[in-house]
């Protein structure tokens, strides 16, 4: 299938599922999250859900370790409900750049102006260790795909929209402030997306710190590349679940990230609570 006929044939499939959405009575989100591999920590009162994604999407929804692919909703204050997707689709599992968006554009239609991303990362400098947390400030998109190729509608943006600022200023200064407040370290750098599933090698590892490039991993880009046009405010969290190849002995293994979650999850309770329950979360 060739990706204009694909993406023609997602246009109602995301009506559907934004109709399938309004069917369950669910409470229209604001904000959404999305959790990384082994991010899906518990973010408080839970109202709707949870479901499984698949419920939502007109494909299969392959498993992969650390995300549970479920849908619920919050309500971390009063009058804003937030969607929380426990798991991310990947492209590394075999779905094109429109199907991993998929999610991220169905919270969108549905009316959320915020989405707040997290991720596992690769270190791409000795002094960022598994547990750590950095504040994504810009993206490098090496996988090779962009989900605004084709001939997309035009309620999903421009067809040639500035990337400036997709990872808002404000919000970012709002996470630096709130986990500055809480004692959490939150430096800022740069996401260098890749395609995976292998990890880099250490030659890549090298490029990529030449490319000014401060994490490496396989998520985050293409999402922000969504949902940013459409006029959504990203935010996006990293951790740090290993050094990149060649900067430890040990062999990098999927097994460490989530072991890395597991090490990082009371920060990343603490931060996004005080993000989500925060009253300027939504000012613009």
């Amino acid at each position: 299938m060739d990706e204009i006929t694909e993406i023609t044939d997602l246009v109602t499939p995301l009506k559907e599922a934004v109709d399938r959405w309004d069917s369950l009575g669910w409470a229209r989100p604001r904000v959404a999250v999305v959790s990384g591999s082994g991010l899906a920590v518990d973010l408080g009162e839970r109202i709707h859900g949870p479901i499984s994604l698949e419920y939502f999407l007109p494909f299969p929804c392959h498993p992969v370790a650390g995300h549970p692919h479920e849908a619920e909703v919050l309500l971390p204050v009063p009058g804003r409900p937030v969607l929380y997707y426990r798991g991310r689709l990947h492209s590394y599992q075999g779905y094109s750049a429109y199907e991993t968006v998929f999610p991220i554009r169905l919270a969108a239609l549905l009316g959320v102006k915020v989405l707040i991303l997290t991720n596992a990362t690769g270190g791409l400098h000795v002094e960022r260790k598994p547990g750590d947390l950095m504040l994504i400030r810009d993206h490098l998109n090496l996988t090779g795909l962009n989900p605004l190729r084709g001939q997309l509608p035009p309620e999903w943006g421009p067809r040639f929209p500035d990337m400036g600022a997709a990872y808002d200023p404000a919000l970012r200064n709002l996470a630096k402030d709130l986990a500055r407040d809480h004692g959490i370290a939150l430096p800022e750098g740069v996401y260098a997306g890749l395609a995976g599933p292998s990890y880099e090698t250490p030659a890549e590892v090298r490029m990529l710190q030449t490319m000014g490039g401060d994490v490496a991993g396989m998520s985050t880009v293409l999402e922000v590349l969504a949902a940013h046009p459409m006029g959504v405010r990203c935010l996006a969290i990293s951790m740090i679940s290993n050094p990149a190849a060649g900067l430890s002995d040990t062999p990098v293994d999927h097994a460490d990230v989530l072991a890395a979650g597991k090490t990082a999850a009371a920060s990343v309770r603490t931060l996004l609570g005080a993000l989500l329950s925060h009253p300027g979360l939504l000012a613009e």
